[in-house]
């Protein structure tokens, strides 16, 4: 039997939103789009060079690495909530949260 691939909701929490805004056009139409692809769909889905689940850590549980920009984000039963968008030169998770 096959099943309907599940979309997830995707929140953005009030920092992710700020985040967005300092981006510049093209790169939060990136982040947008990159959203779509990866997380829309299956957002625990780890790979080498886009998702991994980050351990140690109960909040954010994974990281989506879209060009030179990562996002941290929480998944649910059946949704996505974005807690941060950042520029690879910030991400490392004890300056982000």
């Amino acid at each position: 039997m096959i099943w309907p691939e599940m979309k997830y909701a995707t929140i953005l929490s009030r920092e992710a939103i700020e985040d967005l805004r300092q981006l510049k056009a093209p790169i939060r139409l990136q982040v947008k789009e990159g959203n779509e692809i990866h997380l829309r769909h299956e957002p625990l889905k780890e790979s080498k060079s886009r998702i991994k689940r980050l351990r140690g850590m109960q909040r954010p549980g994974c990281l989506l690495r879209i060009g030179e920009i990562r996002v941290f984000y929480d998944v649910s039963q059946d949704s996505v909530e974005i807690l941060a968008v950042v520029p690879k030169s910030k991400a490392s998770t004890n300056r982000v949260f």
